[in-house]
């Protein structure tokens, strides 16, 4: 263990469900020694295979905070550990004693992460934040289609698992500051704050928009998006082609298109109409989903089988790429489940199951390996990233997502984009915006070899290389491992790809709605008799993009030790099989059982679900208690859970969410239409939203902190760039005159942009986050 990525490091983990213990796991893997907390009851979903998952590797014990002598024992603990993940709303933290203030003066290395449903400065930070709650709360079940009008409960704990990725980056992040000035801190995060990681390609407000960003094309809210290229086959499977035209001048679709007696279509514009694609469903019907995936893929046509939620433990790419692990379970045998999706050196390790309730109670823990010399403190730091820089050479938004998190977090991220049009998806223009603040803009033509010194001296100033080029294509540019540790050995380079990096699918493409398909979540969250469905905000892109946060920051830290850089990658697929762990696969070839969403897709069940209400208004319900589903049953008046729906039809719901309030039953209004508000509601609230001048939409807003670090700022205050707009900026910072600069231009290998200076696009008024918590 002593060699892997975060050996010696000692984390706490007093949390339940998904984002908290899924993250920690993540942590115990790479080689932290991880101690789950327990109250003496066990942890409340103790007894979903979930759990197993999610808590493997770490070792547990029971305290009672109640009790004196067991907060003594965590104060113990604190005193040999560094990193503190837990789940206690703020006053319950502050009569536990376990508040910021209180930890930072008595143990003043510890990092701490509080994974709350809202952040810890929000006015709802007591409220119960479950995913359902946080679905509703935020807007986000009113951004999907669904096989009803309403709102769509999201079987995919959306909230939670975008979560996870924001917690290892806040925690790493914050470890790497505590290396340059000696000290902890908090590095808190939230449901919300995750579901608005998810929402941020879509929400936008912009004083001057175009039709294009107003539309939010291709993903304009109400429309079907991605589901029109979503076929079903004639053995009643699904397919998904992840291109809106590309299979329409298929041979075999023309073919069947004629024997059906259909009259040869030409698709005019980006989608085909919905006449047009009326006769394309009629058309896939018609032969078997292999025949047409097998011609497809013969024809270079991306496509997928929509897969059921498990399928991927017996993907042959999922196993070639250590993605599902066999483990033997004292409670669940022998089984697979899902496991780390990052490529690091040295992997990931499974160090045995989840604990037994109090497997370790009465057993010495001991001191945790030294990691690295302690800092000496001396340097002060302002943002956790401060003084790291990032090169973002990725398209799309798999690639920009996880150099947002980090220009976030304070890094200079620079965007290398081709000097022609820049980033691809700036075709979209609501993707670009919503993946790429907070990055300074430099366009040149990479494929031109008279540009490589440029990107020789990039590379020598970068800490980490960031990209989602396929690796070929990375070769021909210089960007694969070799030859970017050739010129820098220092910097870490960190990939997304689709499939990973062994198996038959090593070097395909990926897009997100084929992850979508083989990840299992579309056809898991339909109903049985509808289609599957698709989660609008590119769900998978941005998940594997803040995902790969995680390794880069591990292999920064370790480089701060060692000096040495590394190659670590991310893929699609890894993410999907990760989002896996509500099951397993166990030995006798079934799935361990788990919660099933309804075919009218309100929830889980009666206790777990969104009920409707008199006027369409819609409330979610959190009673999964015993006691809080007679709770509910009371104030429905009803005996039974299945005539809940039927009384509370006509019931005033403000009336009822203060009865469940009253009666302790978490509960939430599910709000409708939701984008523009928040932007009024909650722009001040922690920094939940954030706005800048943009050079040309004007006035922007969108979705600010994902964070807080109390004494540390975020960097929110630097617009999405147009294309080279930074050009002259970093190339003078490389060392180039004005003169070179004007030759570079003169060749065609750079692209400046003729507009206003920066300091014209900075923010009306820049919201950080102030040394008393709130923002300055």
């Amino acid at each position: 263990m002593s060699g892997a990525m975060l050996a010696g490091l000692r984390v706490i983990d007093m949390t339940t469900g998904i984002a908290g213990p899924m993250a920690t796991r993540l942590m115990a893997e790479y080689g932290a020694d991880v101690i789950k907390v327990e109250p003496p009851g066990g942890d409340p979903f103790r007894d979903a295979s979930l759990f197993a998952t999610a808590n493997r590797g770490k070792r547990g014990i029971t305290l009672d905070l109640r009790s004196v002598p067991d907060r003594a024992r965590l104060a113990g603990l604190l005193a040999t550990t560094d990193v503190l993940v837990h789940g206690l709303r703020p006053a319950k933290a502050a009569e536990l004693g376990l508040d910021d203030e209180t930890l930072t003066t008595r143990f003043p290395r510890l990092v701490v992460s509080a994974v709350l449903g809202y952040p810890a400065l929000h006015p709802d930070a007591d409220r119960p934040g479950y995913d359902i709650l946080v679905q509703a709360r935020s807007g986000a079940m009113d951004e999907l289609t669904g096989d009803r009008a309403g709102p769509i409960f999201m079987r995919l704990p959306l909230p939670s698992w975008m979560t996870t990725h924001l917690v290892t980056a806040g925690v790493l992040a914050r470890l790497i500051a505590r290396d340059a000035n000696g000290r902890g801190g908090c590095a808190h995060t939230s449901l919300l704050q995750g579901m608005l990681a998810a929402l941020m390609p879509v929400w936008n407000r912009a004083e001057r928009p175009s039709a294009a960003l107003a539309e939010k094309i291709p993903l304009t809210r109400g429309g079907e998006g991605m589901l029109r290229c979503m076929f079903q086959c004639a053995d009643g499977e699904w397919m998904q082609i992840a291109t809106l035209t590309g299979y329409t001048e298929h041979p075999l679709v023309i073919e069947t298109m004629l024997e059906a007696g259909h009259d040869f279509i030409a698709v005019e514009g980006w989608a085909p109409t919905d006449d047009q694609l009326a006769v394309y469903r009629d058309v896939f019907r018609r032969r078997p989903r292999a025949e047409w995936i097998r011609a497809f893929d013969e024809g270079d046509v991306p496509v997928g089988a929509v897969e059921p939620l498990g399928s991927v433990f017996s993907d042959p790419q999922a196993i070639a790429n250590g993605y599902v692990a066999d483990v033997t379970d004292p409670v669940w045998g022998r089984v697979r489940q899902a496991a780390a999706p990052f490529g690091v050196d040295p992997p990931a390790t499974v160090h045995g199951p989840a604990p037994r309730l109090g497997e370790h109670d009465g057993v010495a823990l001991g001191e945790p390996p030294p990691r690295r010399p302690r800092a000496p403190g001396g340097r002060p730091v302002r943002r956790p990233l401060e003084g790291v820089r990032v090169l973002d050479l990725g398209m799309y938004v798999a690639g920009p997502s996880g150099p947002l998190l980090l220009a976030d977090l304070g890094a200079d991220v620079i965007k290398v984009e081709p000097a022609r049009g820049g980033d691809r998806v700036r075709n979209f223009e609501t993707l670009y915006v919503g993946v790429n603040r907070g990055k300074r803009s430099l366009a040149i033509d990479l494929t031109d070899e008279r540009s490589q010194p440029v990107l020789e001296r990039l590379i020598k100033s970068a800490d980490i290389v960031h990209h989602n080029l396929r690796l070929r294509a990375a070769t021909r540019l210089g960007l694969d491992h070799e030859t970017v540790r050739a010129v820098n050995p220092r910097a870490v380079l960190c990939h997304v790809s689709a499939y990973g990096h062994t198996g038959e699918k090593k070097d395909w493409p990926g897009y997100d709605p084929t992850a979508s398909a083989a990840s299992g979540w579309a056809l898991e969250s339909g109903s049985r008799t509808g289609r599957p469905v698709w989660y609008r905000f590119g769900v998978w892109d941005v998940q594997s993009g803040m995902a790969s946060v995680m390794p880069a920051l591990m292999a920064l830290l370790r480089r701060n030790v060692t000096g040495e850089g590394a190659f670590v990658s991310v893929s699609m697929l890894g993410i999907a099989a990760l989002t896996n762990s509500s099951t397993m696969l166990l030995e006798d070839g079934r799935l361990a059982a788990y919660p099933r969403v309804d075919d009218e897709q309100t929830g889980l069940g009666p206790g777990y679900r969104i009920y409707r209400l008199a006027g369409d208004d819609w409330v979610a319900v959190c009673a999964f208690r015993d006691g809080d589903r007679a709770a509910l049953r009371r104030i429905a008046r009803v005996d039974t859970d299945e005539q809940l729906a039927a009384a509370l039809a006509d019931r005033d719901a403000e009336w009822f969410v203060k009865k469940l309030d009253d009666a302790g039953v978490p509960a939430e209004h599910v709000v409708r239409d939701h984008e523009q508000e928040f932007f009024d509601a909650e722009a001040r609230a922690g920094g939940l939203a954030t706005s800048y001048r943009h050079a040309e939409y004007g006035r922007l807003e969108q979705p600010g902190a994902l964070w807080e670090f109390r004494d540390l700022d975020l960097r929110l205050d630097v617009p999405p760039a147009v294309v080279g707009q930074h050009t002259d900026e970093i190339l003078g910072e490389l060392g180039y005159s004005h003169e070179e600069i004007e030759e570079l231009a003169v060749a065609g290998l750079v692209h400046r942009w003729p507009g206003t200076a920066m300091e014209e696009t900075t923010a009306d008024e820049p919201p950080r986050t102030g040394p008393d918590g709130g923002t300055a």
